[in-house]
């Protein structure tokens, strides 16, 4: 399949222009037409990898007319992108568009982005994973307009007592700490607020499940924010309670034979 017949449904990144994949900038720069979510995508990374695309800005598009635009230029033989925020894979919507490119018989490929829950990470200089804290990282969010399964509810997620990585959710932050402390997390589990995370105007907010909500509503954040909960947090103030063994002089894997003493 050559890259004119086919739909690319690219991942932009969180935000900083210069967090999207080597291809997605090239596949940008190669583009006729481009349609990238404007709500969530700064123009700046269209104008600077795009400059002579054809650009539709889908805020204020339905799914008709987006399929509409992909589907005509592709049939034309122009190389069209679709411009995700952060990774398709994640809450991007991109299945119900794939549906409808099946039914006409057009193909499409997906180009993988940094989703905002790495950037908040790398801002936040933090590791998800911590030996003998957390080993799992979920990604989810509380129930809006968007239902989520009943088992899916985050007080039920709150069992796990893992990182948490919470999107869509920061308008409803008193809600998001009543179902946390429902489950494993207690009124002094850190959490972390970051708003828009790798933009030039980003916010970290830093407290407890106690005083979390406050502090987001003092600050005057109601989009566009990831919260992330968890003892990992800890690691920052308080140092490791373990280390990794993977760098462990006496730990052998299939790269390296421990030194033994």
């Amino acid at each position: 399949m050559s890259h004119e017949n086919i739909v690319h449904f690219v991942g932009a990144g969180p935000g900083d222009v210069e967090l999207i994949t080597v291809k997605g900038a090239r596949l940008l720069g190669e583009a006729d037409v481009v349609v990238y979510a404007g709500s969530l995508v700064d123009r700046e990374l269209v104008l600077t990898y795009a400059p002579g695309a054809r650009v539709y800005d889908s805020a204020g598009m339905d799914l008709e007319q987006t399929t509409k635009v992909l589907a005509e230029a592709v049939l034309a033989g122009e190389l069209v992108v679709r411009l995700h925020t952060g990774d398709p894979s994640v809450y991007g919507a991109i299945q119900e568009q794939m549906e409808e490119l099946d039914k006409l018989g057009i193909g499409y490929e997906v180009v993988p982005g940094v989703t905002s829950a790495f950037a908040a990470a790398a801002t936040l200089k933090q590791e998800l994973t911590l030996p003998e804290v957390s080993q799992t990282v979920v990604i989810t969010r509380l129930a809006g307009r968007t239902p989520v399964p009943e088992r899916e509810q985050l007080g039920n997620i709150a069992q796990i007592g893992a990182t948490l990585v919470i999107y869509l959710s920061i308008s409803m932050i008193e809600k998001v700490v009543e179902e946390l402390l429902s489950g494993a997390y207690t009124e002094d589990t850190p959490v972390a607020v970051v708003a828009k995370a790798s933009w030039a105007d980003e916010q970290v907010l830093t407290g407890t499940l106690a005083d979390i909500a406050a502090k987001v509503r003092d600050a005057g954040i109601g989009k566009q924010a990831l919260i992330v909960v968890g003892d990992v947090l800890r690691a920052r103030s308080e140092g490791m309670k373990a280390k990794s063994l993977l760098y462990d002089k006496g730990f052998s894997h299939g790269c390296r034979e421990g030194i033994l003493a």
